[in-house]
């Protein structure tokens, strides 16, 4: 990778998530031995002061903001102001604060919400804003939209006379390793994984899939996100900026191929070695009925996800029964 020095000071917001610690994980195999982590007793991302006085105290060179309030469509659904002021301010918060205290390098991590429901596909970075957003994740994609452009107007004010270099990644549906297991609150893999686990001990006849199972979703091991993740923080300016333009300067990371959620829960299904039968609750959201993100532009600086989708199930399940 061009421009990597493992003796930067490198402070990963949100370590001990799934996208942290998958973070953690590929910096430590890099030889990165300076990192800096506050656990969330230690530092309040939300309050303003505390961020700024880290910032202060520890002087990072690099940042990634892998902290964020997470959760899937039910989460979503039922805690709206939640979503759009704690994501609003850990975000702000710690580019702001990193703009005052001198870090010129800082990747942020958004989402895939961020586009449009009825974008054209496979979605490329510049549908960003060309429609109106999926209903039951507004508040957390507007969020995300106004982090990816807080970044570019640091980038755009500062980034001539002062080196100031934010970048913005896009990863499409994450799982892996350290992913959040809540039987209301989860993403939809994890949320699979738990229900036919337990269904299976529990010798259950049927397991209930939220929804009618026909929308398509694109799925991305975490470890495949660092990777990409500590590839972009480490470009060098002139060959990023020669192909990622000013404004709508994301790059969306992804696999490049989709799947139904019939046929995710079905390989779910016989990953656990559950026996009974798979109910569609047709009451229940669908939630955006496609989401396949066009990775040419992080393909165009010579990556792509190494992890397939069977195997990375496989050992996502067997990190769920070590933990």
């Amino acid at each position: 990778m061009n421009n990597l020095n493992s003796l930067d000071r490198v402070y990963v917001a949100g370590h001990r998530g799934m996208v942290g610690s998958a973070l953690m994980r590929k910096l430590g195999s890099l030889g990165f031995s300076n990192i800096i982590t506050a656990s969330h007793s230690e530092l309040d991302l939300i309050n303003q002061s505390a961020v700024e006085n880290f910032f202060k105290t520890y002087k990072p060179d690099q940042v990634y903001i892998a902290a964020a309030k997470v959760g899937g469509i039910l989460a979503n659904n039922s805690y709206p102001a939640d979503f759009i002021y704690q994501n609003l301010m850990i975000q702000s918060n710690i580019i702001n604060s990193a703009f005052n205290n001198r870090v010129k390098k800082l990747i942020f991590l958004g989402s895939s919400c961020i586009y449009p429901k009825y974008a054209n596909h496979p979605i490329v970075e510049n549908e960003l804003l060309s429609g109106k957003l999926e209903e039951t994740n507004e508040p957390y994609a507007i969020a995300k939209i106004a982090g990816i452009k807080l970044c570019e107007s640091y980038n755009r004010q500062y980034g001539s006379d002062l080196g100031i270099d934010y970048r913005c990644v896009m990863p499409t549906n994450l799982y892996g390793p350290g992913d959040n297991y809540h039987p209301q609150n989860s993403h939809v893999i994890p949320a699979l994984i738990r229900r036919f686990h337990e269904a299976k001990i529990n010798q259950h006849e049927f397991v209930d899939v939220w929804g009618s199972g026909k929308p398509r979703r694109e799925f991305l091991h975490v470890d495949d996100l660092a990777d990409a993740c500590i590839r972009i923080m480490h470009l060098d300016k002139e060959t990023f900026s020669g192909i990622v333009p000013q404004m709508n300067s994301h790059i969306n990371v992804g696999t490049g191929e989709d799947i139904t959620i019939q046929d995710l829960a079905k390989k779910i299904k016989k990953i656990i070695g559950f026996e009974g039968d798979i109910r569609f609750d047709n009451s229940k959201p669908d939630g955006t009925p496609k989401k396949l993100l066009n990775i040419d532009l992080i393909k165009s600086f010579d990556w792509s996800p190494k992890v397939d989708l069977e195997q990375g199930l496989i050992s996502t399940y067997q990190d769920f029964l070590n933990n």
